[in-house]
């Protein structure tokens, strides 16, 4: 008696896999009777328990049987397969474990026994299969359930309305209850009734009743309304994806509900226009102003209308909860269209004022050669000083200490002047260049803006100004200097242009001499703004 094991029976299966499981309880307690009475082994308790064993420390049972056995009521389990008792490498190494310190004394399946004694590398490889088994078909039930998700169709139970075609392994519609459920969405965008009403008037007045025959429960009713798979999409892994089934009710009608239920719900994701975060500043805290989205139910047309306003974040460490005000998406836009249409010439004026241009592009090039020339001789002038100051000290007139203080600011002078050198090389074409810019910008800017897309606006924006930033609702930026005298100068020109082409007494020639000279002043008073505004930076608000 005193080599007797005591055994503990342990059968399991996985709640997860019923359907589909190998043996049910039933059928590993009929076999283990029969190979306990054969072989006459001493079973002290029986266990069962329906877990899955893929995880550690997810069955009672087993950590029940685990204690027994380690306190030494019991030393020996018999089990249909090692793949009952572990699938994971954290049990499967503890049972390994007890057996090679002896405390296990035999785990009898039903095809063989592991003992102490025995090889341990048997066991390890055999519960090594079991681990892989469980992670083959964890992989090969993901693969299969990511093909149907691709494949357009929902890889779980269908909802209420619906039903689960086995055999095709799609969804289709409960002919029993679609309309049904259908009917109940449109008491719900009614907005006259309460969903506990819904429910009464579909179990008393329509009939309706649950798949098994039962009346529906309210948070059933709560799941079914919040459950974007009605409107022909399904979340799936926090994502949505167009599936194949026959849509029962249309976006706009999920989110309107949703609203109607005081809660955010799960449309589709969309798109705003949120063209200026990023961009501005609180002139209070110096946070950031961002988009933020607004959906409301119009109580006459029921309707959903999105609204789109800027606002601080308040999140700056100087001042939290900052106070500065919000303002709407058309107010903002309202107040750069002003700024644009301010900074706005006429096209045909554009196009003479760039005609002037090119002839003053002439000038700006015999400028530019003779500064070219007076920049080039400083050089040559500065590089024979240091050339002079270099023999000097190679002649040993002058020790290297006095040759490198000497030397030192000359060299920093002919860096200077080779700098301004290349630039100067670079001004007429740059000049040109930012000339023609500018006058595209000012007369294609404003219709750009009103009709643009919200990348468009955000660029027009940017090139209207910088250091963008808005106190009381007011938009806050420093101007273009290049801007300011189109500001400052374009409306009396423009208002000179438009008498003229509105005075029927002038002949064409007259009319023409007269734009001429529109232009020339124009440009005058360009040349004149431009110097009297060098450096200078605008602020608008």
């Amino acid at each position: 008696m005193a080599d007797r094991i005591n055994y503990i029976e342990y059968c399991r299966k996985s709640s997860e896999d019923d359907a589909r499981q190998v043996q049910s309880i039933a059928d590993q307690q009929r076999d283990l009777e029969g190979l306990t009475k054969r072989l006459n082994i001493h079973v002290i308790d029986h266990l069962t328990e329906s877990h899955s064993a893929k995880t550690p420390g997810n069955r009672p049972e087993y950590a029940a049987m685990i204690k027994r056995l380690t306190s030494g009521e019991a030393n020996g389990i018999v089990c249909w397969h090692l793949n009952r008792l572990s699938r994971n490498p954290v049990e499967s190494g503890e049972l390994s474990w007890l057996l090679q310190t002896g405390v296990i004394k035999s785990i009898r399946t039903m095809d063989r026994e592991y003992r102490p004694e025995d090889n341990v590398l048997l066991f390890n490889v055999e519960s090594g299969m079991a681990n892989q088994f469980i992670r083959d078909l964890s992989q090969a039930l993901k693969r299969g359930l990511e093909g149907k998700v691709a494949r357009g169709w929902y890889p779980q139970r269908a909802p209420l309305g619906y039903k689960n075609d086995k055999l095709a392994r799609t969804i289709t519609d409960d002919a029993d209850r679609f309309e049904t459920v259908r009917k109940m969405w449109d008491l719900m965008l009614t907005g006259s009734y309460l969903p506990s009403q819904i429910l009464e008037i579909a179990y008393t007045e329509w009939g309706f009743r649950m798949p098994k025959g039962g009346k529906m429960g309210l948070s059933t009713l709560y799941s079914m309304f919040s459950n974007v798979f009605y409107t022909g999409m399904f979340e799936w892994r926090k994502q949505y994806h167009q599936g194949n089934h026959k849509a029962m009710i249309t976006m706009d009608e999920f989110d309107a509900v949703q609203i109607l239920l005081g809660r955010k719900g799960k449309p589709r994701p969309k798109s705003y226009d949120s063209s200026y975060t990023g961009m501005i500043l609180c002139d209070l805290c110096q946070s950031m102003y961002t988009a933020s989205h607004k959906t409301k139910l119009a109580k006459k047309t029921r309707e959903l209308k999105t609204y789109v306003f800027y606002h601080c974040t308040g999140r700056s460490k100087h001042r939290k909860g900052c106070k500065n005000a919000n303002l709407t998406l058309k107010e903002l836009e309202d107040q750069i269209s002003i700024e644009v249409e301010k900074h706005t010439i006429n096209p045909k004026f554009k196009e003479w004022a760039l005609e002037v241009l090119n002839r003053e592009n002439d000038y700006e090039v015999a400028n530019r050669q003779t500064t070219y020339e007076a920049q080039q001789k400083a050089i040559n002038d500065a590089q024979t000083e240091l050339d002079n100051l270099t023999r000097m000290c190679y002649r040993q007139l002058i020790d290297e200490d006095a040759f490198a203080r000497q030397s030192e600011p000359i060299k920093q002078r002919i860096a200077a002047l080779r700098n301004n050198l290349r630039n100067t090389e670079d001004r007429a074409e740059k000049w040109q260049e930012m000339t023609e810019r500018a006058f595209n910008f000012v007369a294609h800017a404003h219709w750009r803006f009103l009709a643009g897309s919200p990348q468009e606006k955000r660029e027009i924006l940017g090139a209207l100004g910088s250091n963008f930033s808005i106190k009381d609702k007011k938009l806050i930026f420093d101007g273009r200097k290049w801007l300011v005298p189109i500001q400052e100068a374009y409306p009396e020109l423009a208002s000179e242009y438009k008498r003229i082409e509105l005075d029927k007494k002038l002949s064409v020639e007259q009319r023409n001499a007269a734009f001429s000279a529109v232009i020339l002043s124009w440009c005058g008073m360009r040349e004149s703004n431009s110097r009297l505004n060098l450096g200078k930076v605008a602020s608008y608000h």
